[in-house]
């Protein structure tokens, strides 16, 4: 209902588009990066349907009607974190961890044996940070799963749990990701980049590793060739000059390393935790993040929707505003965002429903593995 309908042609032949947005416009046709102050011109004064059609247009050129999807587990080892963000539903404090989990090395490895014989590509280790599971933990856990199945691509941990582990091992970032690379560690999740600037982080996440600590971990793991995401958390008490200032700094390490698969936009979840009072930002400002982020993210080939977090619906609806990836089948059931309100209470899809999903708005599914090399292209119904 609100897909974008008018095409670029369209609108730079306009007699009512403001010149400052017509300006950008042109940008878009001619391919060329819009400023800072352009891409806070279009939060400010850009309608969803002109933002979704410049969005689309990107899109188009860059993917034509393919969107991207893998099949891919989650290991979530613990939600014991010694961290306090406010905005977080899943985590129990260490002290306070009654209806904590912290599974064992036997019970992760237990997992990935469940997916034996399955056409599974990637498996995704994300948690809290629990001061007792630590680097070497960790890297003997990792290395045991790439013994037992060295085809599975293993991605795992947050700058914010590796800054942790490796300050807890008194080693720096750069002999720390190389610790982790020779256990078979093979590439990072964009998570704990939240919103970079000071202003914000110091309210929602004072404790943890700062937005420049988090773009070092990664610069660091794309100079030894390991490929990252790139997230950012918005719709709490942020405002667009963040999202900017935000974005900007995650363009700029791409400009000079080339190292994100993707960028992915993150949508604040207000259930059960100290930030439930702020309300949730509305489809509309969703969708208009979604086509900004495609715009002024020109060095980003793909932009992902988490489908779990955003729901079914929504997610579907994003590919009509610059989306083309909509993550995995994730086969398993993933708290993170199930405990913060998330309307995928379970979130999980089959291939074929997944595949359902896309082809329902006239796009081709692409099952890609974890460095975006296609693996299948499944045809029109």
């Amino acid at each position: 209902m609100f897909a974008p309908t008018a095409s670029l042609d369209t609108l730079l032949n306009s007699n009512t588009l403001d010149e400052s947005l017509l300006r950008i416009a042109r940008k878009v046709e001619n391919q060329e990066r819009i400023t800072e102050e352009e891409c806070l011109l279009l939060f400010e004064k850009g309608e969803l349907p002109f933002v979704g059609a410049l969005a689309a247009h990107i899109s188009k050129r860059l993917h034509g009607d393919l969107v991207y999807f893998n099949r891919n587990f989650h290991i979530e080892p613990t939600n014991v974190c010694v961290f306090t963000c406010n905005f977080c539903s899943y985590s129990r404090q260490y002290k306070h961890r009654d209806d904590g989990w912290e599974l064992t090395q036997q019970e992760m490895l237990d997992i990935v044996r469940k997916y034996d014989g399955e056409p599974v590509t990637e498996v995704h280790i994300v948690g809290g940070v629990h001061p007792k599971m630590n680097l070497e933990f960790f890297c003997e856990t990792i290395r045991k799963i790439h013994e037992h199945r060295p085809d599975l691509h293993i991605k795992g941990f947050t700058a914010v749990e590796l800054d942790y582990m490796f300050r807890k091992a008194k080693v720096s970032v750069e002999e720390g990701m190389q610790a982790m690379k020779d256990a078979g560690l093979q590439s990072l999740p964009g998570g704990g980049a939240e919103i970079f600037h000071p202003e914000i982080r110091e309210q929602i996440c004072a404790d943890k590793v700062d937005g420049n600590g988090w773009l070092h971990i990664h610069e660091t793991a794309h100079k030894m060739g390991m490929h990252s995401n790139a997230t950012m958390l918005y719709g709490h008490i942020e405002n667009y000059s963040h999202r900017v200032d935000h974005m900007s700094r995650l363009r700029a390490l791409q400009d000079k390393t080339g190292g994100f698969n993707c960028f992915i936009p993150l949508k604040f979840r207000n259930g059960d935790n100290d930030m439930s009072n702020v309300p949730e930002s509305t489809i509309i400002e969703d969708m208009r993040l979604y086509a900004i982020a495609r715009i002024f993210m020109d060095n980003f080939k793909n932009l992902k929707a988490y489908w779990p977090m955003l729901g079914r619906q929504s997610a579907q609806l994003s590919l009509a505003f610059g989306v083309n990836d909509l993550d995995g089948t994730i086969d398993d059931t993933t708290k993170i965002y199930s405990m913060a309100g998330s309307e995928e209470q379970s979130p999980s899809l089959s291939t074929e429903q997944l595949c359902d999903l896309i082809q329902a708005v006239g796009k081709i599914p692409v099952e890609r593995d974890t460095l975006y090399n296609e693996l299948r292209v499944y045809s029109p119904n």
